[in-house]
């Protein structure tokens, strides 16, 4: 129970600070750029003749930052306990626990797993943006992120070269076979903004992995400080 209590504790903690953070950043740079191309969206007759009921949106202001806020932060906390179940894993099979500079490279990792390598193929896209089918993007991200931790975690972890080397081929597998991409259509956004979007998304994603792997690596140590020294 102590060990799941610390476990829980960095976890929620670190997602908690990460969350507010990313938040934060977007509401600086990122939010502006949404709105942005949602004029160009609402212009676009494509996008602005639109018939039926439209669908529910929080309200510009407080309201839609606060929302923000929740998503991130529970964005956060899920992949906060996930890290800090990858330090309690780390210290039972190597005997290390945490730390800061352990949890800045976890931190890291995460970030290339879950960001940097799908939004080489799928990069992160405004609101009227051309894009291919759902499910065939949700299934090519799942099946990059898969590819990427599995490769990372070999690269890093497998004492035998031969499995470091089956790494390479492992990360680059989804991108051989590509990205889904839209076939017709225009985006209602210049490409300059989408560009700039990318940009920002990815760089708010790579600060906000930063920071939780940190934090949540601090946390899992000095909690398990504190038990030994009690």
């Amino acid at each position: 129970m102590v060990a799941l209590r610390r476990t829980l504790l960095a976890g929620l903690l670190a997602g908690l600070i990460a969350g507010g953070f990313a938040t934060a950043l977007q509401w600086f740079r990122v939010t502006p750029l949404i709105l942005a191309a949602e004029v160009y969206e609402s212009a676009a007759p494509a996008y602005g003749h639109e018939t039926g009921d439209a669908a529910w949106e929080p309200a510009e202001g407080a309201e839609r930052t606060l929302f923000t806020l929740l998503a991130n932060v529970v964005v956060g906390c899920g992949f906060g306990l996930l890290l800090a179940g990858g330090f309690a894993w780390r210290e039972v099979v190597a005997g290390e626990g945490g730390g800061a500079r352990a949890g800045l490279l976890w931190g890291l990792a995460g970030f290339a797993t879950f960001s940097l390598a799908p939004s080489l193929g799928l990069p992160p896209a405004l609101p009227g943006s051309v894009e291919a089918d759902l499910a065939a993007r949700q299934t090519w991200w799942l099946v990059t992120v898969i590819a990427t931790g599995v490769g990372l975690g070999l690269a890093v972890y497998a004492r035998d070269w031969a499995w470091r080397a089956l790494s390479v081929p492992i990360v680059a597998a989804p991108h051989i076979w590509g990205a889904p991409l839209a076939t017709e259509g225009t985006a209602a956004a210049p490409a300059e903004l989408a560009t700039q979007f990318a940009i920002a998304s990815i760089a708010t994603a790579a600060a906000f992995w930063a920071l939780l792997g940190t934090v949540d690596g601090w946390l899992y140590g000095r909690l398990g400080a504190r038990r030994l020294d009690a």
